[in-house]
């Protein structure tokens, strides 16, 4: 599996495996079956209510713990120092693990400062090898990195062919970010899956339109984690390496960006109040 290193030197694959939207009751098994078919990067969250089963998975894969990458997330109601760092010790307990490899800040809301300082705690003590936010815009990136003692290593948003974050990818790239995908399906919305753009790039590879939008994202330097609960398709998401987008392919591509999400904005008041009065 290709890495990427983060800023400070941890080598991050390129593509992993996310259980968003897996029920706990399957996620053990579904996790199970990607180690199987060889991802060794493991996405999953506090709010996704499944990191038991993420951490059984990896127990009982009789694969060394130091192969495998993972990451999870703190979420809006466990923000602020204190019950922070409570959140962080319960999910190592739940993931049957000494340390998480990228522990994120979930949502850009409540008090994410805070957490931020529970995260360099549990950073600098060991307990996290990389910390990092999830859905950060622009402008609450820059503010977070101006005035803190160590800077995300990687911000994990919205990207995909229709909604390709070029600005956000740059403000990225000024501070040493690494930019990672949620969502590079769209979940199928916008009728993803049989654009004619992307199907006709992949006809020209022999490449599904999945394998086509991963591998657009990879070499526009961007991590992906795409989720199925489907072996055979887990397997085809991985079979992204062995063949790569000419500059015309790349182009037509890039003209698909249509600037906006294809869920919600987080600026809008609706979609806010709605994400912080989530509970766990």
């Amino acid at each position: 599996m290709e890495s990427i290193p983060l800023s400070n030197g941890v080598k991050m694959p390129r593509l992993g495996y996310g259980v968003y939207q897996v029920d706990p009751t399957t996620c053990e098994a579904s996790v199970r079956e990607a180690l199987e078919v060889g991802y060794r990067a493991i996405d999953t969250a506090q709010a996704y209510h499944n990191e038991e089963g993420v951490g059984r998975a990896i127990k009982g894969s009789g694969l060394p713990r130091e192969d495998i990458f993972l990451t999870t997330k703190v979420w809006v109601s466990n923000a602020g120092q204190e019950k922070a760092r409570a959140s962080i010790e319960e999910s190592l307990r739940k993931l049957q693990t000494d340390y998480i490899d990228l522990l994120l800040i979930h949502q850009p809301f409540n008090d994410y400062y805070g957490t931020w300082r529970a995260m360099e705690e549990a950073y600098k003590a060991g307990k996290v090898r990389a910390i990092g936010v999830s859905n950060f815009f622009p402008d609450r990136l820059v503010d977070l990195c101006q005035f803190v003692e160590i800077r995300p290593m990687v911000n994990q948003v919205e990207t995909h062919a229709l909604y390709q974050q070029k600005a956000a990818h740059a403000i990225m790239e000024k501070y040493g970010v690494v930019h990672e995908s949620w969502g590079p399906f769209a979940e199928g919305r916008k009728d993803f899956f049989t654009n004619p753009v992307l199907a006709a790039v992949g006809a020209k590879h022999g490449k599904s339109v999945a394998q086509v939008a991963l591998r657009f994202l990879l070499q526009s330097d961007v991590v992906v984690i795409p989720k199925s609960v489907h072996k055979a398709r887990m397997a085809e998401n991985l079979q992204v390496f062995d063949f790569s987008l000419d500059a015309e392919d790349m182009a037509a591509i890039q003209a698909l960006d249509q600037e906006e999400s294809a869920f919600f904005s987080h600026y809008d008041p609706a979609t806010v109040e709605f994400i912080t009065g989530l509970e766990l």
